[in-house]
């Protein structure tokens, strides 16, 4: 966890230079959205910084071409160098995030969801509890879905997603992915769900400081969440304290339909 704190210090500073001088930014192939210089920069310090302190760990990240490779280690660095970067770009500063993350066979050991521009730095090891800017931080206990706070985009609430009426919760969005987890983590919502297919690069690392708060993790039907896969997507995420997240799954449709996946990633 020191490693991964000091790697995302650093990188805050690379990605606040790249907005201050102004972002060169490019889309990415078959729509998978924008990337800027800063994202590029980020991730290149991450691999220079990460993988000479542990070379023998294997690399997954959102901004550079996946390899198979990976699959063979025990250890596994999973990245995403800027998660948020449309809020990036637009400069909302409240809303991107650097995560980091170590897995061992699957599953999340350590892990940093870093906001410099807030100086917001969720830390957390496997057992030893989540912390912001080194406090403890905990979940939410509520047990009730109605008038809960909800992270969540508006295509979640379709009605096709749900057994009976849509529940009547506090809507609220972030467009971090990383930074919702860590909004639960830290007991500022409720709740947070993305039912769409998800990258493991934007769950991974706020996952744990999720657990490591007390909350329950799943994908959307309740499934463990397991890293490092050869396809590295997530059957979406749902997060909130054990009873809330019980709610949440006995309202949600298991055979409501799924987007299509993304394409594959070279």
């Amino acid at each position: 966890m020191a490693l991964l704190v000091e790697a995302a210090r650093e990188v805050g500073e690379i990605a606040l230079a790249c907005k201050a001088r102004g972002l060169e930014i490019t889309e990415k192939a078959d729509d998978q959205g924008p990337v800027t210089d800063a994202d590029l920069a980020v991730d290149a310090r991450l691999h220079e910084i990460l993988r000479a302190a542990r070379p023998g760990y294997g690399w997954l990240s959102e901004e550079r071409p996946d390899d198979a490779a990976r699959l063979a280690h025990e250890h596994v660095f999973i990245i995403d160098p800027i998660d948020g970067t449309r809020a990036f770009i637009a400069g909302d500063n409240t809303a991107w995030a650097h995560s980091l993350a170590v897995t061992r066979n699957g599953v999340v050991t350590a892990a940093v969801v870093f906001l410099p521009a807030k100086d917001s730095l969720y830390a957390a090891a496997r057992g030893s509890g989540a912390t912001l800017n080194g406090a403890p931080i905990r979940a939410t206990t509520r047990a009730g879905i109605s008038g809960a706070k909800f992270l969540a985009a508006k295509p979640n609430y379709a009605p096709a997603n749900w057994l009976g009426p849509v529940p009547d919760v506090a809507r609220h969005y972030r467009p971090s992915l990383a930074y919702r987890l860590s909004s639960v983590a830290e007991g500022r919502f409720d709740a947070m769900m993305t039912l769409r297919p998800s990258w493991e690069w934007d769950i991974a690392a706020g996952a744990l400081l999720a657990e490591e708060a007390g909350a329950t993790v799943t994908d959307r039907t309740g499934g463990p969440l397991r890293f490092n896969a050869p396809r590295p997507l997530l059957d979406g995420v749902v997060a909130a304290g054990a009873a809330l997240h019980a709610q949440i799954l006995s309202r949600l449709d298991p055979d409501a339909p799924r987007d299509p996946l993304p394409p594959l990633r070279d």
